[in-house]
């Protein structure tokens, strides 16, 4: 509970932040960064053309690789990236972008690592702002400043994939309710002309109102009112997956489950020239040449440095975020619970998400393995810590999913001890034609690749065609989208479903499957849907939500969706949002991906056998069911 001393100290503060937020304010808005002298005018509405042409094709994962295998010492690529994460692909969209011949690859799926495993919240950093009122620390403003431009352009770049959400902070103490109040406008003040609707106190009854499941009693405490404020949320790996196919659409040759093996080095010049790379779905290898290679590997970006340099400081520092998922009714529709500081000073938050309530999140060290999974004991702590502040009975047979990431926070290679772990990024080469950029957060993503994209551009002396523009360049999907543009799908399409004795019948474009389309896929959406109605495949792949056999098809021809699991944990979000049900998926999701892809039995055996393992790493409850009759 915040002091009377932290009180005086945030009150004598606040006109010094209020000071720094309008000197921050016209730095982050200055004309100095105009759209022009940033690389807009012709180049930018050339690139927003190609990834708005209603007849646009996305090029197949063949003629991709073919980009690769055709490079040559002599015809190299000018980047390649190795990590398909929020980063990687950032930075393939930011370099392609600026006029360079880009290629990108991914040992597993866009998204498959920490970026689809995130808390789904793109926040201005609040956190950094009470650090930098309390240390008088311009530079944690300064963080929160630049959180707060990159938190607004995520929005603004993907709008059916991300959204304001309001999140409520319970306050059991009347120092509590200042304490929030107080630190929260100054957020509002710091955010400026980003920010996203202003924060604001209820009293007790009224949040009850808001949110019938919080507590009116916390520790012989009764609840004094709340304080609501605002930050985004997203749909992370559909922003990952939408981010790549945008890169390829711009040109880019990106190139999921192909894994680099070594890199290809000029011995004479000591650098690196390119990388040999493994295709994981049909086992060849080739050669790919670039002249800067960008290392964006997240977690494993240190084994990626050892490849090149066996003796590579390690600059990671890895730590476990658990999260569990719930039903809907632990929160309400559209507001969020976030508890700054527990009993033992950790952060605990539920959020609304695709229907259902997302709960999290621990923060602790770990080992880093492809597909981590969450201890009992971090999600046993996570249901403790949001009892302490619901009415309702938080029961582990609830928990619908669970899972794991691995955060990436980054410390400075050159620092001489671990007090520089940051939450910040890190960019270094520190071997000749090797950038590595990690750290970071997915808010700031998008700032990271263009740090990223300057360091190669100085490492390769290359010449880009015009500066980075990624700032104004909406993704595939969101240029022309509207809140209201479900209703087209709803009025105008029919979802054709094949019955188990083959009869295909009519059915209603409900509500739901509209608006569940019209958010994941944007203005392409209607594409989806034509696939349900023309095809036969409107059928819903598991009861209780909206996810359709159409997707599946789509999403193999469309989004290179090369695995059962590249489907259920990525393109669609059904192993994050209810375990059983997407183990009862798998057999559909096969059948309709072995017809698009030409599968054989032993493939479609092997892609049942993984997809169980996935699925098995995900610790929902044996016994959780649950129906809630929307769909």
């Amino acid at each position: 509970m915040p002091s009377p001393t932290s009180l005086r100290r945030l009150g004598a503060v606040a006109v010094v932040t209020t000071a720094a937020a309008v000197t921050g304010v016209s730095i982050l808005f200055s004309p100095n960064l105009a759209t022009n002298d940033r690389g807009g005018g012709p180049a930018l509405d050339s690139f927003r053309q190609k990834i708005t042409d209603p007849n646009a094709v996305i090029p197949s994962r063949a003629a991709q690789e073919s980009v690769l295998t055709g490079t040559s010492a002599a015809n190299p690529l000018d980047v390649l990236v190795i990590g398909g994460g929020a980063t990687g692909c950032g930075v393939a969209l930011d370099a392609v972008t600026r006029g360079f011949r880009v290629g990108l690859v991914e040992r597993e799926d866009f998204s498959s690592g920490t970026s689809s495993r995130s808390t789904k919240l793109i926040h201005g950093g609040v956190r950094y702002l009470e650090k930098a009122v309390f240390n008088l620390d311009y530079g944690q403003l300064k963080l929160v400043f630049h959180a707060l431009e990159e938190r607004k352009q995520v929005i603004d770049n993907a709008p059916h994939l991300c959204h304001a959400l309001p999140c409520m902070t319970p306050c059991f103490d009347w120092f509590e309710v200042v304490y929030y109040w107080m630190g929260l406008k100054m957020y509002d003040l710091v955010a400026g002309p980003r920010l996203l609707h202003l924060s604001r106190y209820y009293s007790a009854q009224e949040s009850l109102e808001l949110f019938p499941t919080l507590a009116k009693k916390g520790k012989d405490r009764s609840l004094r009112g709340t304080v609501v404020y605002y930050d985004g949320q997203m749909n992370d790996s559909r922003l990952n997956v939408a981010l790549a196919c945008t890169a390829a659409l711009a040109g880019a040759a990106v190139v999921n489950h192909a894994e680099v093996v070594s890199f290809l080095k000029d011995e004479a010049n000591e650098r690196i020239i390119g990388a040999r790379i493994r295709d994981n779905l049909s086992g060849k290898e080739f050669d790919a040449y670039a002249k800067v290679v960008v290392n964006a590997a997240g977690p494993f970006c240190d084994s990626v440095r050892k490849m090149a340099k066996n003796d590579a400081q390690p600059m990671i520092c890895p730590s476990s975020g658990v999260h569990v998922v719930l039903p809907d009714y632990y929160s309400p529709e559209g507001m969020g619970l976030i508890v700054p500081k527990t009993k033992d000073g950790r952060v605990v938050f539920m959020l609304p998400w695709l229907g259902r309530t997302v709960a999290g999140t621990t923060d602790s060290n770990t080992t880093i393995t492809l597909l981590p999974e969450p201890h009992e004991d971090e999600i046993q702590f996570i249901l403790d810590a949001i009892s302490d502040y619901l009415s309702v009975k938080v029961r582990r047979t609830d928990v619908l999913s669970a899972w794991s990431g691995i955060r990436p926070l980054a410390i400075e290679p050159s620092a001489k001890n671990t007090e520089s772990i940051s939450r910040d990024h890190v960019v270094c080469e520190d071997y000749p034609g090797l950038v590595t950029i990690t750290g970071g957060k997915w808010t700031t993503y998008r700032s990271m690749a263009e740090d990223a994209v300057d360091a190669a551009i100085k490492s390769g002396k290359l010449s880009p065609t015009n500066g980075c523009f990624t700032q104004n360049l909406r993704l595939i999907g969101g240029d022309g989208w509207e809140p209201s543009s479900f209703t087209v799908l709803a009025q105008q399409y029919v979802r054709m479903k094949r019955t188990y004795g083959g009869k295909v019948v009519p059915g209603v474009m409900d509500t739901a499957t509209a608006k569940h389309l019209s958010h994941a896929y944007g203005t392409l959406a209607e594409r989806v849907a034509a696939i349900a109605q023309n095809e036969g495949l409107g059928k819903r792949l598991a009861h209780g939500y909206p996810f359709l056999e159409a997707e599946v098809a789509y999403c193999a021809r469309n989004e290179y969706c090369g695995s059962v699991v590249d489907f259920i944990a990525r393109r669609s979000r059904l192993a994050f949002l209810d375990t059983d049900a997407a183990g009862r998926a798998l057999p559909r999701v096969i059948e309709i991906l072995a017809n698009e892809h030409s599968w054989d039995k032993a493939r479609q055996k092997q892609e049942l056998e993984s997809a169980k393992r996935f699925l098995e790493t995900f610790k929902s409850s044996k016994n959780a069911q649950f129906h809630d009759g929307k769909h």
